[in-house]
């Protein structure tokens, strides 16, 4: 029997030069852009309203007693019958299953806070008085899946009944596709927040140079128009009922050229503090309890902007030895990068003789993604080993039902378990919800540590 040649050898020349399309062209990427556009919009609109914007699908009562209210079907359905005033759902018979919005969910979660037994959690644990902790979700690689778990744990915590606002620093705009955001340029991203910051810096700069009898700096119309915006006006509803979204868009990237040159106008400008100052100013710390940063795959401004904003630092990788590497060099750059901003303010206050800063983050974990365990289990090992509790040991294994959601630009919680088979589904949400469990006892640990030091120092001052 004659053996078989590679498939690369015998190619003709003249065959190939048949198949080949005329050089590219600056306007052909253009052409290109148009095609991936029309795509884009194509299977965004798979799941949307005649309007144009997402929704999100009905809870069955089996979804609601199993996933979100710790409750007894048969007592869910009494307590709904005891109260026709609350949302008693809709089904498509006449004796079939009742489907409720997660709005009514909310509603109905609200109910049992209220009157159901102490001894359950229906409510999620958020102490009084304290901010909202801002999550960034980090690495400089690309594809460890940054967006998917950013996503995932915005849509666990909105599920488990928190109020959560998601901001997109990433220009490709993959978490605005996911939410159905609408963006239309960089004036609708975190952008203005950014100008803003440096225009007030600008305004006191100005005003200590008019002080000394010189002349101020100019302040162009971009800024001008920043100082006129808040947050209020970027941010964005979504499908979720309790989540909201500050967008991106591809003119986001901008900004990693336009703050190097106000940070050159302005030498002491805290470019680094600009996203974080502006979400206190405007008070988004009070108003939502969760707020997520999906950043880009680059160590850039807008990432250390997110990153100082931040109080937990979640880093995915995949556990290989090239992620692994490149995240102990992400790292090894946030040690640079930090330490560099660090010694660079403390040689003023010092001789000031101030006290010095130092950026802190309330928890720092690195997260296991698309997981294989018949493959990978020896080197997640090595490196639990390596990075100790600094590696979550819960790992996020890759499941059909997450490659077939993330087929749908959708978020996994957006799936509807009709659509799978039932031990898929099943199986599907028992990794994202062990995912969310890891994450929410480390957010209810340095909820509940700054807890405890608020009441020590409200004893301390009494």
């Amino acid at each position: 029997m004659e053996t078989k040649l590679p498939p690369y050898f015998n190619i003709s020349p003249d065959t190939a030069l048949s198949d080949l399309e005329d050089p590219m062209t600056t306007a052909g990427f253009s052409t290109l852009a148009k095609a991936c556009t029309q795509g884009r919009n194509d299977l965004a609109s798979r799941g949307l309203e005649s309007d144009g914007h997402k929704k999100l699908r009905l809870f069955s009562t089996w979804e609601i007693t199993r996933y979100l209210i710790p409750v007894a079907t048969a007592h869910f359905r009494r307590v709904l019958k005891q109260n026709p005033d609350l949302p008693q759902g809709q089904s498509e018979t006449k004796s079939g299953a009742k489907w409720f919005t997660l709005d009514e969910v909310l509603r109905l979660r609200a109910h049992f806070g209220s009157t159901g037994s102490k001894a359950k959690e229906y409510l999620p644990y958020r102490p009084k008085g304290l901010p909202a902790k801002i999550t960034a979700v980090a690495n400089f690689k690309g594809g460890v899946g940054k967006t998917s778990t950013c996503t995932h744990l915005a849509m666990s915590a909105a599920l488990d009944g928190y109020k959560v606002l998601v901001i997109d620093l990433d220009s490709q705009g993959s978490m605005t596709s996911i939410f159905g955001g609408q963006v239309e340029d960089e004036w609708q991203t975190v952008f203005p927040l950014i100008a803003r910051h440096y225009a007030l810096h600008l305004r006191q700069v100005n005003q200590s140079r008019m002080d000394r009898g010189e002349a101020p700096i100019p302040m162009d119309d971009p800024l001008s128009e920043a100082l006129k915006m808040s947050a209020a006006d970027l941010v964005q509803p979504t499908h979720w009922p309790n989540i909201d979204l500050i967008g991106a868009q591809l003119n986001l990237y901008w900004a990693e050229f336009q703050i190097p040159v106000w940070r050159t106008q302005g030498r002491s400008w805290k470019l680094w503090d600009a996203l974080g100052d502006m979400l206190v100013a405007d008070g988004l710390l009070e108003k939502y309890d969760l707020i997520f940063l999906d950043t880009p795959p680059a160590l850039g401004y807008l990432t250390i902007n997110g990153l100082a904003a931040a109080d937990l630092l979640l880093v995915p990788l995949g556990a290989s030895f090239l992620e692994f590497d490149s995240t102990g060099r992400f790292f090894d750059m946030l040690h640079s990068t930090f330490q560099s901003i660090e010694e660079g303010e403390n040689v003023a206050t010092r001789a000031l003789g101030l006290p010095e800063m130092a950026f802190e983050w309330d928890a720092v974990r690195a997260l296991i993604t698309r997981y294989d365990g018949s493959q990978q289990a020896e080197m997640a090992s090595l490196m639990q080993a390596y990075l100790g509790r600094s590696l979550s040991p819960q790992r996020q294994d890759y499941t059909a039902l997450v490659g077939q959601t993330s087929e749908q630009v959708n978020g996994i919680y957006e799936a509807d378990y009709r659509d799978f088979n039932r031990e898929t589904y099943v199986r599907g949400r028992e990794v994202f919800d062990a995912s969310y469990a890891a994450f929410k006892r480390l957010l209810l640990g340095v909820w509940r540590r700054d807890e405890l030091a608020q009441q020590e120092a409200v004893k301390a001052s009494a």
